[in-house]
């Protein structure tokens, strides 16, 4: 009986030894992901009133773990039964990050006098509360879409394992996904209140208000910063889907640098799927009319 025990304790230690080597190779390979997945959810995570940063955050992380519980299942199954239709998930999950990164870019350039205006005119007013559900449900989709990279990214690296360890070697990378990237970003978001906490504390003397002041200075830097790559973070992470998955492109300009190339690819992508986005608007309201 005791041998019994201990035998099935050595099975689990090995397995678990197998687990921790595999989930760290598969780390390494989304590690370029995850960055991704952390500037373009900061920059969905942003933009709302102090108070509600946190309840708005613990929201997008719920929505995040739940993305992943139904993501992993799911890319399990189909990679031992349909892995082609991995493939038109991951082109279709592709067409939708790169048109959320060109639509930004355009109204970027076409309509930032307007926006500035706007911000100006209700920069001191809370956003209704059916915007910040808007924002939440955006934020939560978008993560979803590079859930779906992350975690195959993940199963590719496994696919010579058992099922037991690819189960939770997959299952590993997924909560550290989103438990990190968003605890990451809660940190980020919260750092002028620790700032004006240290300036409070110290009295506003000394070089705890000098730290505190920093933080304070800083976290509008970062979120712009942010901004900016978690658009090019769409965009190039569309472009690298696009690259891998459709076979006639692996040809294309191969003599360039691979970002640059999955930059065009991507931006390309975002313009066709904006194209047709809106032009199906236009005549979805014309027979409206």
């Amino acid at each position: 009986m005791a041998s019994g025990i201990f035998a099935i304790l050595d099975d689990i230690a090995a397995l678990m030894d197998d687990v921790a080597a595999a989930s760290k190779i598969a780390a390494s390979k989304t590690a370029g992901i995850l960055g991704d997945d952390l500037a373009v959810n900061a920059e969905k995570a942003t933009g709302f009133v102090s108070s509600r940063e946190i309840p708005v955050l613990w929201e997008i992380t719920k929505g995040s773990l739940w993305n992943k519980v139904i993501i992993v299942p799911i890319a399990l199954v189909l990679n031992e039964s349909l892995p082609k239709a991995i493939t038109i998930i991951l082109l279709l999950g592709g067409f939708y990050l790169a048109y959320e990164g060109v639509e930004k870019i355009v109204e970027f350039i076409f309509h930032r006098n307007k926006e500035k205006k706007e911000v100006h005119e209700l920069s001191d007013i809370q956003p209704p509360e059916g915007d910040e559900k808007t924002k939440i449900k955006s934020a939560i989709l978008t993560d979803f879409i590079l859930s779906i990279e992350i975690i195959i990214i993940a199963l590719g690296t496994v696919l010579q394992e058992s099922l037991p360890v690819k189960i939770l070697t997959v299952s590993t990378i997924a909560i550290v996904a989103s438990i990190g990237v968003y605890g990451i970003v809660t940190l980020i978001v919260r750092m002028d209140d620790l700032g004006y906490k240290l300036i409070r504390r110290s009295k506003n003397t000394g070089i705890v208000a000098q730290i505190g002041k920093l933080l304070v200075r800083s976290l509008p830097v970062i979120i712009k910063t942010l901004s900016v790559v978690g658009t090019i973070a769409l965009v190039l992470v569309a472009g690298g889907i696009f690259h891998h998955n459709i076979d006639f492109l692996h040809h294309v300009w191969p003599t360039m640098p691979a970002t640059l190339v999955q930059t065009i690819f991507g931006l390309i992508g975002g313009l066709l799927t904006l194209l047709l986005v809106t032009s199906s608007k236009k005549v979805i309201g014309i027979f409206k009319k």
